[in-house]
């Protein structure tokens, strides 16, 4: 797994399978809400949430639900003896019928719709299964108080129901006890729906919150680790540039000068040039310690990995390393000065998030085929070695960039064998170009 930067594409953003996700889980978290052409709210301080597929297919099964039970109730009632009047039961369909209709209109007006069609419930058996539609709605988009208000509403237009029409078929007890149950589970369940929906929004703003942390976090640890390598260059490069500079100068001025004098400024020319050229490779991919002097603090080399290795052991991380390079001190300054802050990174994460367990550090590579180091630990005893690792994650995005401008590559992630490798490769070139 190589690291990356940037912000996310939109590709990223995507809801997999919106179609089935409701509207207001798909709705932009920092969307304004929506004005009404006076520039005044329009809906109550809400988001317009145009409905999914998801939501469609609810509604069209809603209100199908509402007709086919009304229907149910009307042919029980039409079953009594003796059944009600023609003229009762033909006005029951037709005000039931108009009731399943209002729950087209539940989502974006679910108080008023269960307000009204508790009121029609008070004398229609087409609109019973209607009613308890409007007050799960109300349960699943409105806070406990209203929804106990619209509770106690819905009973007394059910006692209302059971006044004006009777039945000597069942006990009312059992009448009563029925509408409270149902009542009590309808508001149960749209409760239980509304306290998941409060769940997942919480959990997908704080998943948005936290990536948009962490992209600032990786944007401020690059602007760090650039400013530094700016200053590096400056510090570096400043004397050579100069010195060459004037030695430059001094052949432009003085032609005439004797020949020895001027083959000595020309060689001075050319050794400055040439170690200029060999300090900006080294300061390429070079950060500075966020403490001490860097002037006169002297920098690591491949050389100095023993030394690395053995202070890890005394600070109680164990460590098994294995060298198989022709001299560690042979390797370029840069490319060692990188490897070893590179095996120094890995020790450290070892140290904070794997303890107990044993790093192995491999380093391999000869001139002319490259410079190979690499720190393996297994995950601590009880972890998953698909669980992250905890941290701010910048430390790897700036050795990333250290890498990245020595000329070389950078790994890290979980191996088949279920190891967490740090990896990392580097040019060693030969000849002249070597130091």
């Amino acid at each position: 797994m190589t690291l990356t930067g940037g912000a996310p594409s939109e590709a990223d953003r995507r809801v997999e399978h919106p179609s089935f996700v409701p509207a207001q889980l798909l709705a932009d978290p920092d969307a304004a809400p929506e004005r009404g052409p006076d520039g005044a709210g329009s809906t109550g301080g809400r988001r317009r949430v145009h409905r999914s597929v998801r939501d469609w297919v609810v509604d069209v099964s809603s209100f199908l639900l509402a007709l086919a039970g009304g229907a149910v109730f009307v042919g029980a009632a039409l079953s009594e003896s003796p059944p009600p009047p023609d003229g009762l039961v033909f006005a029951d369909v037709v005000v039931g019928s108009l009731a399943c209709v209002l729950l087209w209109g539940r989502r974006r007006w679910p108080v008023q719709v269960a307000v009204l069609l508790a009121l029609v419930g008070c004398f229609s058996d087409m609109a019973s299964v209607a009613v308890l539609v409007s007050l799960f709605t109300v349960a699943v988009h409105r806070r406990l108080p209203t929804v106990l208000a619209l509770s106690a509403l819905n009973l007394a237009a059910f006692f209302v129901y059971t006044a004006v029409r009777p039945t000597d078929d069942v006990p009312y007890p059992i009448v009563l006890g029925f509408g409270l149950l149902m009542t009590a589970a309808v508001v149960a369940w749209g409760m239980f729906v509304r306290a998941r929906r409060q769940l997942v929004v919480s959990l997908r703003e704080r998943a948005l919150r936290a990536e948009r942390e962490q992209h600032l976090r990786v944007a401020q640890a690059r602007h760090l680790e650039r400013t530094r390598i700016a200053r590096e260059m400056h510090d570096v490069l400043a004397h050579r540039l100069s010195l060459l500079s004037m030695h430059a100068g001094a052949l432009e001025f003085r032609p005439d000068a004797p020949p020895a004098e001027v083959a000595r400024a020309a060689g001075v020319v050319r050794a400055s040039a040439r170690q200029a050229l060999e300090d900006l490779r080294e300061v390429i991919g070079v950060l500075r310690e966020a403490n001490g002097d860097p002037a006169t603090r002297p920098q690591p080399t491949l050389g100095d990995l023993p030394s690395l290795v053995e202070e890890s052991r005394r600070a109680g991380v164990r460590v098994r390393a294995d060298y198989r390079v022709p001299e560690l001190g042979s390797a370029p300054p840069a490319t060692g000065r990188n490897a070893y802050r590179v095996v120094q990174e890995g020790l450290t994460n070892v140290r904070k998030h794997a303890p107990g367990t044993v790093a192995a550090v491999l380093v391999e590579g000869a001139p002319g085929r490259g410079l190979t180091v690499e720190v393996r630990n297994p995950p601590p005893a009880g972890a998953e070695h698909s669980v992250p690792l905890p941290g701010g994650g910048t430390g790897l995005v700036g050795l990333l960039e250290r890498v990245s401008l020595g000329g070389g590559h950078l790994e890290h992630g979980w191996t088949t064998d279920g190891d967490f490798r740090l990896r990392a490769t580097f040019p060693w070139p030969t000849g002249p170009d070597a130091r």
